[in-house]
């Protein structure tokens, strides 16, 4: 897909209609952007205008992480670019939340207790105003992001969002399994998981495994959106309680939504219900 282009899809995860019409059918309609973050910060911030054109009421919209302004090469100091939760970022993203009538999850880096090394953070606004300040930081594969960023303090977040209990999540996360448990003892049925996957050999496998993964150890719905390739891995996907593709993307810019039906995590917590077995 040429970058630039949106791809607008829809596709819905319920069950089909030979079900009993008396079961419980509450559903969260989520949109995926996999959009590229520019260094501009007013560029990003009319893009983030733009790509929810066509979202509707009640929606569910998650960004990639860092969508205010993208980490720039390797390293480089990012405490210039921070802005504040009254600033021009989140002021946007919250007028453009109300003005739709939708839920938008986007990353920031936020002005934090060290001016050096700011916050790399999740804002929500919308039918949920919250944030989160990414726990695990991405000293991992040759990079060192705690050279520059600070590290959040371990405070699972959990919004709701239209009845649906929401945990937040970024990027190198999913790699401690510990962190979606915590999210989903807080009552998660969802994890959003924004991020900024870098390329490479296997991280794209990595990715889908480790989301795969953490949807079905826990029985919940993972949206996990990432920024495209060339640099980052793309391949923003909606994976169900039971481990089922809802919707996923390919390398390219793209705007995909799917359907979160409740009623699919409650037959996966009655066909697996690995969490009422634990022990210990």
């Amino acid at each position: 897909m040429a970058p630039g282009h949106t791809e607008d899809h829809s596709q819905d995860s319920s069950q089909d209609s030979s079900q009993d019409s008396s079961e419980d059918h509450s559903t969260l309609q989520v949109r995926l952007v996999q959009a590229a973050a520019s260094l501009d910060p007013a560029e990003n911030r009319e893009r983030l205008t733009a790509l929810v054109a066509h979202a509707e009421p009640g929606e569910l919209v998650v960004f990639p992480e860092v969508f205010a302004r993208d980490f720039g090469k390797p390293g480089s100091d990012l405490s210039p670019f921070a802005e504040e939760l009254d600033g021009e970022f989140v002021t946007t993203l919250a007028k453009t939340a109300a003005d739709r009538g939708i839920t938008i999850v986007a990353g920031m880096i936020r002005a934090g207790e060290d001016p050096a090394r700011p916050y790399n953070t999740l804002v929500v606004r919308g039918a949920a105003n919250a944030e989160y300040d990414k726990i695990h930081l991405y000293d991992s594969f040759g990079y060192q992001e705690s050279d520059r960023l600070s590290a959040g303090a371990w405070k699972p977040v959990v919004v709701d969002v239209n009845g649906f209990k929401v945990g937040l999540m970024t990027c190198y996360d999913l790699r401690f399994p510990e962190l979606a448990r915590a999210l989903v003892d807080a009552g998660a049925e969802v994890l959003v998981l924004p991020a900024a996957w870098v390329a490479g050999e296997r991280k794209r496998d990595h990715w889908r495994t480790l989301v795969h993964a953490r949807a079905i150890e826990n029985t919940v719905f993972v949206v996990a959106v990432g920024q495209p390739e060339p640099r980052y891995t793309g391949h923003s996907t909606v994976v169900s309680p039971m481990g089922d593709v809802l919707v996923e993307l390919g390398c390219g810019e793209g705007n995909v939504v799917a359907t979160l039906d409740r009623e699919q995590l409650v037959r996966a917590r009655t066909v697996n219900p690995s969490l009422a077995n634990r022990r210990g």
